[in-house]
């Protein structure tokens, strides 16, 4: 080797940090992409779809209501699993089963200390049953026991015992580590969850406290993280770990989805005001991107726009869009970010209470309609902010003269076209 070699560049500081954050965030899509089919049918089993104020199906509404709350009911170990699966590298079903196990256990020795004791048939309680109480880092915990799941298979997946030994090498070996990493966590989160509990607690009630304007900073914050991959970490704490709520059969539920559809009236403050975006805001600003194209490329520009707009409105799935122009124009994903939060804020402030289970598109809009407060303010305040956002967009476009689809240099063009 020459001595004049150059040495590989070093690497940056927090750089490995921060691509291991990016991959966690991403690894939380896995179990968030089953809540829309457990919304459905949640949904169908509501009392005015299937129920008695409905179509008076009531054993098919209980059928549908106790499907749906399956998935909602152990969002923990869904999200423990889905983590572990996403975050390892080249996972299998061995990584799910360590990730189980280790999840069953902690959840189990969690109960050896429980907050408050049952209390079975006495005067005090006019005979009825008071079952005992314990800690419940709920999802934030799920997730916790995933990464531990999907760290120790990739260290030991292919470890070798001695001879005797050998039936446990490799995959086998890693659940029975689990088991006793989940007795560990489990014994942790039982003696020091309730100060942390309480914490997130207070957190959340100050964040729901700030009304019209924590929703707008959520939003900010939302989009903000987008470009990163890290968008999913506020999300999931929002949407399933601040606020509480006791639904009708007493269980106490977390988080702002979980207690939307658990009938919470107050609930929506992290999710109503993503309906006019997505609705209406981002396919005028696909429309505003189309119009500003050439003329030689407007056709073909207004085809693929019109495709990303339409998905965006009826599913609410935004990143065809906002990837169009997050990078090549952030000056327009800076306006998106701050449409967002005013969007956030003037929803709730308007009393307008909304959820969804996906996104924030037509589909959830019209399942949901008669779980929500207002939804019909949806519809003008989102056609405000396309009007907004079509101004603003056409105006930065050109004013600007940014490079959105349709405005690429021709020589550019042409290297594409010859590649």
């Amino acid at each position: 080797m020459s001595s004049t070699a150059t040495a590989a560049p070093a690497k940056k500081r927090g750089s490995g940090l921060f691509q291991g954050l990016q991959k966690v965030g991403r690894s939380l899509q896995l179990p968030i992409a089953v809540l829309p089919a457990a919304g459905i049918l949640l949904r169908l089993g509501q009392p005015d779809v299937f129920g008695p104020k409905g179509l008076g199906w009531d054993k098919v509404a209980s059928v549908f209501a106790t499907a749906g709350g399956a998935v909602f009911d152990n969002l923990p170990m869904l999200f423990c699993i889905g983590v572990a699966i996403g975050f390892a590298k080249k996972a299998d079903g061995s990584t799910a089963l360590a990730a189980l196990v280790g999840f069953l256990v902690y959840s189990n020795v969690l109960k050896a200390f429980p907050v408050t004791d049952a209390v079975v048939n006495t005067t005090a309680n006019k005979g009825v049953d008071v079952a005992a109480t314990y800690n419940n880092p709920g999802v934030l915990g799920g997730i916790i026991m995933g990464l531990l799941a999907a760290v120790l298979w990739q260290k030991y997946h292919r470890t070798k015992l001695v001879d005797w030994l050998g039936f446990f090498n490799g995959r086998r070996l890693v659940p029975i580590i689990m088991a006793f990493v989940g007795t560990v966590m489990g014994v942790f989160f039982g003696l020091i969850w309730e100060p942390i509990g309480e914490g997130i607690s207070n957190f959340g009630e100050w964040m729901t406290g700030l009304g019209a304007a924590g929703a707008g900073l959520f939003g900010l914050i939302n989009r903000a993280l987008i470009p990163v991959g890290m968008h999913q970490f506020v999300n999931t704490v929002s949407w399933f770990q601040l606020g509480d709520f006791k639904d009708a059969t007493g269980a106490v539920v977390h988080g702002d989805l979980n207690r939307f559809f658990a009938g919470d009236p107050t609930a929506g403050q992290f999710m109503s005001g993503f309906f006019p975006i997505m609705m209406f805001g981002l396919p005028a600003a696909a429309i505003a991107i189309a119009h500003a194209a050439r003329p030689e490329r407007r056709k073909a520009v207004m085809g693929m726009m019109v495709s990303l707009a339409l998905t965006s409105f009826v599913t609410g799935v935004t990143e065809p869009i906002e990837f169009s122009f997050m990078f090549i124009a952030p000056v327009l994903y800076a306006i998106h970010a701050v449409l967002t939060a005013l969007s956030m804020a003037i929803t709730w402030a308007l009393g307008v209470h909304a959820g969804f289970t996906f996104s924030a598109g037509f589909i959830d809009y019209a399942l949901n309609w008669n779980l929500a407060t207002k939804p019909w303010l949806i519809i003008p305040i989102g056609l405000v902010f396309a009007a907004i956002y079509y101004t603003l967009f056409r105006f930065a476009i050109t004013k600007f003269n940014l490079t959105t689809p349709g405005r690429e240099p021709e020589e550019e063009i042409e290297d594409i076209t010859k590649a």
